[in-house]
């Protein structure tokens, strides 16, 4: 569903349309959303204090491993365009809370337009069932090639790796482990210094 006027209120939104790339450019409302196959997806409000502590925590890590790497980390918000379209069209557009891009190409002013190489995504009250399910799904099918998820209330992450198609998880990161990436063995990160600033 295509419009050339700006959209200020959510509620002016068919929740039932189908809407691209372009229709989200002209979206200029307070709520967070993301574009899935087309279909609106309301994102959970502002993320709570342990949810900040992880993201600035991971940030930090990531942005100096990094550092000397021609990859770039960039977190939300940040619009990803997936490959996950009708050819010249973007109907998904996906709001990691990290994600590391290695190839320059994908990159323009307006975000990535293809699948970053590691996207992490840390869960909320009340988004973990998007994360979980729809997002895999999602993050399988553009091939993307490494997937984290992290629950910072129960302090554990799941390390997914693309195989064949296919994501193979990991057994799961607990408090006392080291979380190794697969897609880049020399990075670690202490899941107790992770999570040392969430209660």
């Amino acid at each position: 569903m295509e419009t050339n006027e700006p959209i200020t209120d959510y509620a002016h939104l068919d929740i039932n349309g189908t809407y691209s790339y372009m229709d989200y450019l002209r979206w200029h409302f307070k709520e967070r959303v993301e574009l899935i196959r087309g279909k609106i997806f309301k994102m959970s409000p502002a993320p709570n204090t342990n949810h900040q502590s992880v993201l600035l925590s991971l940030s930090m890590k990531f942005a100096a491993y990094f550092e000397n790497y021609t990859c770039k980390v960039f977190f939300a918000p940040f619009d990803v365009r997936l490959p996950i379209s009708k050819p010249g069209k973007d109907y998904t557009v996906v709001q990691p809370d990290l994600c590391v891009i290695c190839d320059a190409s994908k990159l323009d002013q307006q975000g990535c337009k293809d699948a970053p190489d590691l996207v992490v995504e840390i869960l909320s009250p009340g988004n973990s069932r998007h994360e979980m399910h729809t997002k895999f799904q999602l993050y399988q099918e553009a091939g993307i090639q490494e997937y984290w998820i992290v629950e910072p209330d129960k302090k554990w992450v799941l390390v997914y790796h693309l195989h064949e198609g296919q994501y193979v998880g990991l057994r799961p990161f607990i408090e006392g482990d080291v979380i190794q990436c697969v897609l880049f063995p020399d990075l670690k990160v202490a899941v107790n210094e992770l999570f040392r600033n969430t209660t």
